[in-house]
This record gives structure tokens, C-alpha cells and sequence, in this order.
């Protein structure tokens, strides 16, 4: 593993999807929600679809540690292109789970 990769947090996110919305779903997150976390810092780890078990798996990484991470997910979550990508939107998720993970390899 790089010392560049030990400047990063990352986080790892699990959504159970509610029914019926996963096509919907995957055609608006790389229109909206990928723009509006890239335009914070944040970069995209990856994202994958688990259609058997109706779950949409991604992480996302940031410069620095875990408090530098929390400070750029708070401007974020405030910022108008997050309101954009949500504005009119219907939930689309069950249940998220939401974690800081560490790089193993």
C-alpha cells in the first residue's frame, strides 16, 4: 500500500433499496450523485449493484483523516448540489449503513 493511499478516509456505504426502484435508482446516481460528491473532493471507490439482494454498495474517499473527512461530508450535505440531486427524488432506499473502513490491501 502507497503512502498516498494512508492520506485518504474512506466510507463505505450500503443501501437495501426499497422495491421496484433499482433501475430509477441506477440510472440517477451517476447523473447526480457522483457530480455532487466529486464537486467536495470526494472521489468514487466504486459502485456496484446487487440486484439479487436489492443492494447498491459504494465508497467514497477523501483527503486526510477521519475529522477532515467529517468536515467535507458536512459541506456536502449542505451544499446546493446535493439539494439538486435530491430535489423531487422519492426515497429510494429501505435501510443505509455507513461506515469508516480501513484499506487492507
Amino acid at each position: 500500500m502507497s503512502d498516498a493511499a494512508d492520506t485518504r478516509t474512506i466510507q463505505l456505504r450500503r443501501r437495501e433499496l426499497a422495491d421496484g426502484v433499482m433501475d430509477d435508482f441506477l440510472a440517477w446516481f451517476p447523473e447526480w450523485i457522483v457530480p455532487a460528491r466529486e464537486a467536495h473532493g470526494f472521489r468514487i471507490e466504486f459502485a456496484y449493484a446487487d440486484r439479487g439482494a436489492n443492494e447498491f454498495v459504494w465508497a467514497v474517499n477523501t483527503a486526510g483523516d477521519a475529522a477532515a473527512f467529517a468536515a467535507v461530508e458536512t459541506s456536502s450535505l449542505a451544499s446546493p448540489e446535493r439539494d439538486a440531486a435530491y430535489a423531487g427524488q422519492p426515497q429510494r432506499r429501505a435501510v443505509q449503513h455507513v461506515r469508516l473502513v480501513g484499506r487492507i490491501v
